[in-house]
Formats: structure tokens, C-alpha cells, sequence
């Protein structure tokens, strides 16, 4: 009997402990987590306190004309504050056959170009990890913690993942369109009736990718051969292609409501993203 007490209290003893580990270790993350979003919220080095005039879009490809005129409304003032919170779906690596359910929230601001997507992903019942993708001052990171607290993965700063994250933030500038304003850094250039590349410098990148329209003036794609993702333990560049459909108003503004990503590698298409907008607000 008293050995049976005995390992109980050790038992006790360590489930408390793991317990206080795991609380510090959340709250840590948790800290972080709301430091990155001041990051983001606050990255206004570069202010534009302009409304939108389309007087100045008439030499833009005419696609692109066509979208400004249909997502946007003559004289409403710039984006500055992007806040979505998204639903979904992913596919952790190319062989998995299940999909892992996520719940995010994606905030974004422009002039300079910064975006934050935090991420809970189901992995089974009563096991989730938290995932930070961000691009802050041209800098790109990603954290991944298990149960929202231990550190598992973490990278930051190094070329190919701030180059890929640039990309991620020109193509999710579908969620805040005033930053594919020229006026916003964006250079357009004709393809033809349906298509026009968007390019971007700054931060010592220059990205390039390549948006599609429908003959309503929606963006319904976007193509790129040139981006970076993190295969195994190797950055490489793969095509990247997204799609976007039904757009919704929102504070005078349109977007798509649904998206999916994903990679053309050589063994096929490996769609690894897809979500919902559930809820949109704009400063």
C-alpha cells in the first residue's frame, strides 16, 4: 500500500510538472504570437492616406482595369488593415491521403507589405498544432508548436522562404485589393484579354506572378513558376497556382470567400490548401 501511495504522489508529482511546463510554454507562445501581430498592425514606415481614383487606372492592362472597377469603388479611401478569420482544409505533405481541418486568423497591411497567418490544424481528437506563417519588414518565418505551446519547427530569414512568402503576400492581396494598386508598388503588364503579371520589388526581392480574370472583372487565379516552398529539407522551386472564387462585399470592397492552393510537381498536382472566408473586416 505504501509503495502504491508512493507512486502516486511521483505520478501527481510529475503531471503537475508537466502540467506548469506546458502553461509556461503556452503563454510564451501566446506572447509571441500577440508580438507578431503588433508587428504587422504597426508596420506603417510607409503611409498612403489616399483614396482610390480611377482616373489614374486608365493605362493599366485591361483586365486589370475591369477588376479595380468591379471589386473597388471610385474615392473609397486605401486598405490600410486587412483581418480575416478563415476555415479549411490541408494536406500535410503530397502522399497524405486525409485532409487536416484549421481554423486561422490572417491579418495584413501594405506599404510596406506585411502579412501574419495564425493557424490551430486538427491533427486527431485532443491534438492540434499552431502555426505562424509571417512576412514582416521582408523577412519571412514560420513557427510550428504542438499543442500551441512546444516549439517543433521554426525557421526565419533566409532567401528562399522570404522570397516565397513575398509571393504568398501578392497573391492573398486578392483579400485587400487597394494593395495591387499601382499606387501600392504593384507593376502591371499585359498577357492578354484575361490575364495580366503583377510584379513587386522591395526588400532586395523581385517577385512575379501572373493573375487571371474572368470576364466580370474577378481575379480567379494566379500562376507562378518561380516560387520556393520547403520540400523535405530543401528549398526548391516547383509551379505554385491558387484559385479564387465567390466574391462577396464587404464594406465596399469584393472578395473571394474561397480559395485553394497548391504545388505541380512531378509525380502531379498536389493541392495542399483550401479555405473559407467566414469573417472580413477592413481599417
Amino acid at each position: 500500500m505504501l509503495a502504491l501511495k508512493i507512486t502516486a504522489i511521483i505520478l501527481g508529482v510529475l503531471f503537475t510538472l508537466c502540467g506548469v511546463v506546458w502553461a509556461m510554454a503556452y503563454r510564451n507562445n501566446q506572447t509571441d504570437t500577440h508580438a507578431l501581430q503588433a508587428q504587422v498592425l504597426n508596420n506603417t514606415s510607409r503611409h498612403i492616406d489616399a483614396v482610390v481614383d480611377f482616373s489614374t487606372l486608365e493605362n493599366l492592362p485591361e483586365p486589370v482595369k475591369r477588376y479595380f472597377y468591379h471589386v473597388l469603388r471610385d474615392g473609397q479611401p486605401y486598405i490600410t488593415q486587412t483581418r480575416l478569420k478563415q476555415t479549411g482544409a490541408l494536406k500535410v505533405s503530397p502522399t497524405a491521403k486525409n485532409w487536416s481541418s484549421f481554423e486561422a486568423l490572417y491579418l495584413a497591411k501594405a506599404n510596406p507589405a506585411a502579412f501574419l497567418w495564425d493557424a490551430k490544424i486538427s491533427l486527431f481528437p485532443g491534438c492540434h498544432i499552431r502555426v505562424r506563417d509571417s512576412f514582416v519588414h521582408g523577412v519571412g518565418a514560420g513557427h510550428i508548436a504542438l499543442l500551441s505551446a512546444l516549439a517543433i519547427g521554426e525557421e526565419s530569414n533566409k532567401p528562399a522562404l522570404n522570397s516565397g512568402a513575398f509571393y504568398r503576400y501578392l497573391a492573398e492581396a486578392v483579400w485587400h485589393p487597394t494593395s495591387l494598386l499601382p499606387e501600392s508598388g504593384v507593376i502591371w503588364l499585359p498577357r492578354d484579354q484575361n490575364q495580366a503579371v503583377a510584379r513587386m520589388a522591395d526588400f532586395g526581392l523581385s517577385i512575379s506572378l501572373t493573375f487571371r480574370f474572368n470576364d466580370v472583372g474577378e481575379i480567379i487565379s494566379i500562376y507562378t513558376e518561380d516560387r520556393f516552398g520547403k520540400f523535405g529539407d530543401h528549398y526548391r522551386q516547383y509551379p505554385w497556382e491558387g484559385s479564387f472564387r465567390h466574391y462577396q462585399t464587404v464594406d465596399d470592397v469584393k472578395i473571394p470567400t474561397e480559395a485553394e492552393v497548391g504545388w505541380h510537381l512531378p509525380e502531379g498536382f498536389w493541392l495542399f490548401w483550401k479555405a473559407k472566408i467566414q469573417q472580413a473586416t477592413f481599417e
